[in-house]
């Protein structure tokens, strides 16, 4: 089975190294050393006081820092389409709820068109309950509804030749939408999350799944993301519809480390370790890696893209 592997920009456009420069240059650096995919996070606003729980974090605490940049990630991707040729660029992930879903459908098909259908989707429901009341929003407890329909909705505007849609939360009729995006039927939406309610979202509207694992208390290490795929597979079945049509993704922070076998976490160690445990979760049925790579600096975080390319890429791609 190939497999393919991206990597996760959010250094670049969240932070202190946040940046044009930071971001054209991972963003290039990944699609030299042959990278399928970059990706970028989203938030809007980062509220002062947060007490809803980050689920990547074992405490709960959010990483944001309000007085860092985050760049808006529809920006970033326009920006993308623009200083890469060949390299695929997705949202890790879109939240949903946030945006008006006409306005977005637009957004996301003017990218795919000018990126010459290089655009994934990346789908979430969001966590922050602070953002969703400082843009404005009463949704928050309603947003896996909400996700569900406008994705739901994004097909149409972007498959109908004359769409018609009437939702509970958005309704549309009697409009244009073009131009249509370059991938048919539409970009590929891959859903975060693994949630029995996500997993069931990516069976039923997804194209793809797409967790995040070993982040502490989200580990999802190889049994119990073996567990979380077995009941993914019996949703799409019940959901009539194949496994094929369901691409399987990971997404992990990887370090190059020297610590002892005994006290080695997955995905860390030298790079035939590394290669190791990828292809453990490979066996499980990913198709897609996508990593967050360790690096203080931009030019750090070139280097851990060189050495994985170099060191751990051929360990991976052969049969």
């Amino acid at each position: 089975m190939a497999v393919t592997v991206g990597c996760v920009l959010t250094p670049a456009m969240a932070g202190p190294l946040a940046g044009a420069a930071s971001i054209r240059d991972l963003a290039q650096a990944a699609e030299d050393l042959n990278f399928d995919s970059v990706w970028v996070a989203d938030h809007i606003v980062i509220p002062h006081r947060v007490t809803s729980s980050y689920p990547y974090d074992a405490g709960g605490d959010s990483p944001f820092d309000p007085g860092q940049p985050f760049y808006e990630p529809l920006s970033v991707l326009n920006f993308l389409a623009g200083c890469t040729e060949r390299i695929r660029i997705g949202t890790h992930v879109l939240i949903i709820p946030y945006r008006n879903p006409l306005f977005t459908a637009k957004i996301l098909a003017t990218i795919d068109v000018l990126s010459g259908g290089r655009l994934t989707l990346g789908a979430g429901v969001g966590w922050m309950e602070e953002e969703f009341h400082a843009l404005g929003l009463d949704s928050y407890h309603e947003r896996g509804a909400i996700t569900d329909e406008y994705l739901r909705l994004f097909k149409e505007l972007w498959v109908a030749e004359q769409p018609e849609f009437q939702g509970k939360y958005f309704q549309v009729s009697a409009v244009g939408f073009a131009p249509k995006p370059v991938q048919r039927p539409h970009p590929p939406i891959w859903t975060g999350g693994h949630s029995d309610r996500a997993l069931k979202r990516a069976a039923v509207l997804a194209d793809g799944w797409m967790p995040i694992g070993l982040r502490p208390p989200t580990l999802l290490q190889p049994k119990e993301f073996g567990e979380k795929l077995a009941r993914l597979r019996t949703l799409i079945h019940q959901a009539g519809r194949s496994q094929a049509d369901v691409t399987v993704s990971f997404t992990a922070p990887i370090s190059f480390t020297r610590a002892p076998a005994e006290s080695r976490r997955l995905l860390t160690g030298d790079p035939e370790q590394i290669a190791d445990d990828m292809r453990q979760y490979r066996s499980l049925g990913v198709e897609n890696f996508n990593l967050n790579l360790p690096g203080n600096s931009i030019r750090e975080q070139q280097a851990s893209m060189e050495r994985f390319a170099s060191d751990v890429m051929p360990l991976i791609s052969t049969a």
